[in-house]
């Protein structure tokens, strides 16, 4: 923490200094006053003026943006919103146009008769070499 640009080490050192300096009885009589004068000036019209001037100027650029630009965000939210709506009505275009690639056919009727069942499909030529061939590595 510091005070007036002055750290906590060197605000110690002056107290010591100051203390030398007058001594224990004029260091309490030259706190009083000091006390006094710092009460003066905190509770003054000015110091309060001083204040509320400085508070304002802090705070003076974020309310000039915010002013500034309230007319401009509520252009701009329209357009945002109708450029919006025209976003998402083109990409449900797409994903309509896309449906017929993306999902998968609709499976076809399974015949139901014994024919399949009775006649096996042939194996491959290569099917029959592998069954044909003893292992001989056994």
């Amino acid at each position: 923490m510091e005070i007036l640009g002055i750290g906590p080490l060197e605000l110690l050192f002056i107290l010591l200094i100051a203390l030398i300096v007058l001594g224990p009885g004029d260091m309490v009589k030259a706190g009083r006053t000091l006390g006094r004068f710092l009460r003066k000036i905190i509770t003054s019209s000015e110091w309060r003026t001083v204040q509320k001037a400085s508070r304002e100027l802090r705070y003076l650029p974020n309310r000039l943006m915010r002013e500034a630009s309230l007319e401009d965000l509520s252009n701009d939210l329209k357009e945002v919103n109708k450029i919006g709506g025209q976003i998402s009505s083109e990409v449900k275009k797409v994903e309509m146009d896309l449906s017929s690639w993306t999902t998968p056919p609709k499976p076809a009727e399974q015949k139901t008769d014994q024919s399949e069942t009775e006649n096996p499909p042939e194996n491959t030529p290569d099917e029959k070499n592998l069954l044909e061939k003893p292992n001989s590595e056994s």
